[in-house]
This record gives structure tokens, C-alpha cells and sequence, in this order.
């Protein structure tokens, strides 16, 4: 085929990559060290690379010939020869535990360079042209943040809006907004943007000990989405894990009786709003979009009934016969919750207060609490991507892969949130990754662009390829097929020829 020549930049990937080293092996598919690869668009040509992230952890582990950095999944013992008084002292120093740099989730841009990043505190800043690895990044030395998403938000002045959890500090346990900004004053031109990273604002968590997992968040034009779910990380067992001999991944537990908090942070006060909206127990994992309309939020996720796809991922249940053993026991729903803020304050108890037009209801209880049911747009995607230019706006189009009851993608698709059609690309024995939508220059409708993505053959012997569709029609325009092997990946992002600083600069 042939690619439009307005295609020009890099479609930098992230995922895992190596899962044993030595006679070691990871426990689980998110534990294996990243792996970079990025694909080029020159004039109508595609370059492949890829390469290791040579992180502390991946340098640690390839010297020992072994895993000694523990990861989510699966806990490593440095050195078993050491001396009991050794041992003990290092079971001690695991309280709140050095978290692994293995940086393996998704690429991030600050300021004018890139990260790799995961879920700890530590990013890898890297070259998205050589993919090189260079500085790691704490972002414990500028926010108390033990762990923080993959996805961050970018605003329209190109500043980063993240979130992480501060654990137990000074007596707390709070969710904190921070912004990391664009660019720095002209006069500390050699200082990091992360030197003026500030936090905007914090949500207490429910539970000192209990604090909720996340994944992403969500933001519209005046306001932060949080969702604080019954799926949580148990702080007591996390600090005894390492004694224990048990993964952090053991440390995770969902609560099916419990409700779902949403919080709304004001983005102009950065102060919460008052009224306490919740909904059923769930687990989810990504956000796709939100946006105002007439005094409600309405925000798209992508949600689960238990916490069954994490499991899922253990190398033991991707063996040859995954296909059939790993079935998941709860689909990936997409729902959309409309939340009124601005609602009659005299309504009365037990009425729907959303007078927006759509099945999803907001119901106010007798403590004044309102009690939130979504609206179900469709099932069975996952790895959701919109065109970003529409992020926090009112949208119509989401580019996901297709899940059906295994977790490893089968098709991608594209739905209309709106009409509720789907289109789909999939052909016998490929496997692809997340979709990554590209606009054309001086696009005027939402879905003028292209769909990216790698995708992996069943067959080691079948060459993987990257598949670049019409995003309008989802028809092939062509594919660049690698003659190398291709791991599955888990996210990245497309960075346009201008945003890519040359070598000389």
C-alpha cells in the first residue's frame, strides 16, 4: 500500500519485553523488562527499531544473571548468601519498598523531551529517535508520591497533569493532582521542568491503609475526574510483602460490596465539589473521555465487575493454550455516566436529577448522597484512543482493540459513541495493540487521519507488521511488514515530525 505523505514523525512504543533472565523468570506478563520500539515515517518509507530500556533495573538484572529487582508481580531476594544480621536488615528496609525503575506502561512528553514510564515514582527520560536510555527521573524528590499513572493529561498550553498516591505522610494517605510544566522560565533555561512541578490540589483517600488503585483519571474544561474504586492496595500487607515471601500483586484486593466514589476538583479553585456522587463496586483501568453539557459531566470508562483480567496476565495462564483457559469472568464494558452538578437543590429523594437525554441516571438519596447508574455504549474493547484534540470535549469517535472473552486483542474498532455503529479490522491469526489515531494537518472533522498499529502473527514464522488504516473508513492504506521479532506492547504515542528535536539541537 502506501502511506499519505503528511505522515511524518514516530510512533514510539512501550511494553514488556524480556520475562527471563537467566534460570529466573517473571511471574507475570507486566513484570517482564521494557522494551522500546518505534517505528519512523520519512517521505513515505518506515524505519523499525528497538531497543532494551536500560534502566537500573535491567542493568541490576542482566549482572546478576538473575531477577534481583523486584516487580508487581513478582518479589526477588537480592542475595541469598548474605548473613542472617544482612537478611534481616534488608527485610527491614523494605518497609515502603524501593519500587523498581523498570518503566514499562507508556511514553510520556515534558516540556520537549520523553519519558518511559510505569506506576512507581521513577521515570526514564529517553531519545525517541535512537531510544536511548538517559536520566531516571524521581518524582519523590519534587511531590510525595509513592506511585503514580501511566496516563497522564496534557493541557492545551502542553503542560503535563498527572496524578499519584502519598502514602501514609505526615498521618495521611491522599491522592495528589500535580502539573509539570511545558516550560521553564528563560532565565533557568538549564533547570528540569519537574523543578517547577506543583501540585494542584488533594483528595483524602477513604482508608489511611486502604488506598484505591488507578490507573488513569479524567479531565474536561473546568474539572479533574477521579474515580476512587473498591479495588485497593493494602498498605500493612505491602510493607511485610518482602518477609512474607509474596508478590505486591497478593497486596491488591477488591471489594464487591463497596461503592465507587467519584470526586470533581474545580480546576480554576482546585477545591472539590461538595456534593458526593458514587456508584456500584467496579474495576477499571482506562478512562476515554469526558466533557461538559449543561451543568452535568459526562465521562466514558472502560469498567469490569471484578478484578479477573489482572490475573489473566500471569505468564502460568498465557501458556500455548490460553486461548481457552484464559477466559475472563467479566467483559469489558464501556459506560458512560452523566453527573449532574448543577441540579435542583429541592428535588425530591428517590428522582432521577440527569435531564440530559440518555438511559445513564443520577438519583439523589435521602443524606443528600446521589447514586450514579450508568449508560452501557457497547462491550468488549479495550486500550481505548480518541483524537487527543477532542480530549475534554464533547466527542464522537474511540479507537480500541477488540476483547472478547480472552484478554489479548483479537481486532481493532472503531465506535461511534453517538450512533453506536462499529467498524472493525481484523484478519485470521493477528494480534494487534493499541490503535493510535493521527490527524491529518488542518483536519476539520474529528475522525480525518490515520489509525496506527503493530501487530503480532501467531505464527513466529509470519512477519509482524505495522497497519496504517484510513481512519474515516477503516480501510487498509498499507503495511510495513518487520522482519524481526515483535513483543506485544501495551501503549505509546505518536510524536509528529516537528515536535522531535535533531540531534544538533
Amino acid at each position: 500500500g502506501q502511506l499519505p505523505t503528511w505522515l511524518q514523525g514516530i510512533l514510539l512504543r512501550n511494553g514488556p519485553g524480556m520475562h527471563t533472565i537467566g534460570d529466573s523468570k517473571y511471574n507475570h506478563w507486566f513484570d517482564g523488562l521494557a522494551l522500546l520500539h518505534s517505528f519512523t515515517f520519512k517521505n513515505g518509507e518506515v524505519y523499525y527499531r528497538s531497543k532494551y530500556l536500560r534502566s537500573d533495573t535491567y542493568n541490576c538484572n542482566i549482572e546478576a544473571n538473575r531477577i534481583v529487582v523486584s516487580e508487581f508481580g513478582t518479589m526477588a531476594y537480592p542475595d541469598p548468601c548474605k548473613n542472617i544480621f544482612a537478611k534481616a536488615f534488608s527485610y527491614l528496609s523494605h518497609t515502603i519498598p524501593e519500587f523498581t525503575d523498570n518503566c514499562l506502561i507508556n511514553i510520556m512528553k515534558a516540556g520537549d523531551d520523553f519519558y518511559a514510564t510505569g506506576e512507581t515514582n521513577f521515570i526514564r527520560k529517553i531519545n525517541p529517535q535512537t531510544l536511548e536510555t538517559l536520566e531516571k527521573v524521581d518524582y519523590n524528590k519534587y511531590v510525595a508520591v509513592n506511585v503514580a499513572t501511566s496516563h497522564p493529561h496534557y493541557d492545551s498550553a502542553g503542560n503535563v497533569l498527572n496524578m499519584g498516591t502519598s502514602i501514609v505522610d505526615k498521618g495521611k494517605t491522599k491522592y495528589l493532582l500535580f502539573k509539570i510544566p511545558s516550560s521553564v522560565p528563560e532565565q533557568e533555561k538549564k533547570k528540569s521542568c519537574f523543578k517547577h512541578l506543583e501540585v494542584v490540589c488533594s483528595v483524602p483517600s477513604r482508608s489511611l491503609l486502604h488506598p484505591s488503585y488507578y490507573h488513569s483519571f479524567g479531565i474536561t474544561e473546568n474539572y479533574i475526574i477521579f474515580v476512587e474504586q473498591p479495588f485497593r492496595l493494602d498498605i500493612v500487607k505491602m510493607a511485610t510483602a518482602y518477609i512474607r515471601g509474596v508478590s505486591w500483586a497478593s497486596c491488591l484486593a477488591f471489594n464487591k460490596d463497596d461503592k465507587t466514589w467519584f470526586h470533581f476538583i474545580d480546576r480554576k479553585t482546585k477545591k472539590e465539589v461538595s456534593t458526593k456522587f458514587y456508584t456500584d463496586a467496579m474495576v477499571f483501568f482506562h478512562h476515554i473521555n469526558a466533557y461538559e453539557e449543561d451543568g452535568h459531566i459526562i465521562f466514558d470508562i472502560i469498567a469490569y465487575t471484578d478484578n479477573s483480567l489482572y490475573d489473566m496476565f500471569y505468564l502460568k495462564n498465557l501458556s500455548k493454550d490460553f486461548e481457552k483457559n484464559a477466559k475472563l469472568t467479566s467483559i469489558p464494558t464501556c459506560k458512560r455516566f452523566v453527573v449532574p452538578l448543577q441540579y435542583d437543590k429541592d428535588a425530591v429523594v428517590d428522582s432521577n436529577l440527569v435531564t440530559l437525554p440518555s438511559t445513564a441516571t443520577a438519583v439523589k438519596e435521602k443524606d443528600g448522597n446521589i447514586y450514579c447508574q450508568p449508560e452501557i455504549l457497547c462491550e468488549g474493547i479495550e486500550l481505548p484512543r480518541i483524537n487527543y484534540d477532542y480530549n475534554g470535549k464533547k466527542y464522537k469517535y474511540v479507537f480500541a482493540t477488540q476483547v472478547q472473552w480472552s484478554p489479548v486483542p483479537t481486532k481493532i474498532a472503531k465506535f461511534n459513541t453517538q450512533t453506536k455503529e462499529m467498524l472493525h479490522w481484523g484478519q485470521d491469526d493477528c494480534w494487534p495493540s493499541e490503535p493510535v489515531f493521527v490527524p491529518r494537518p488542518d483536519a476539520k472533522e474529528e475522525d480525518d487521519g490515520v489509525v496506527l498499529t503493530c501487530v503480532v502473527k501467531t505464527d513466529p514464522k509470519d512477519p509482524p507488521f505495522l497497519l496504517v488504516l484510513d481512519a474515516k473508513t477503516f480501510t487498509e492504506l498499507g503495511r510495513a511488514t518487520v522482519n524481526v521479532e515483535m513483543h506485544m506492547d501495551l501503549h505509546g504515542m505518536f510524536i509528529p515530525q516537528q515536535d522531535v528535536k535533531t540531534e544538533t539541537e
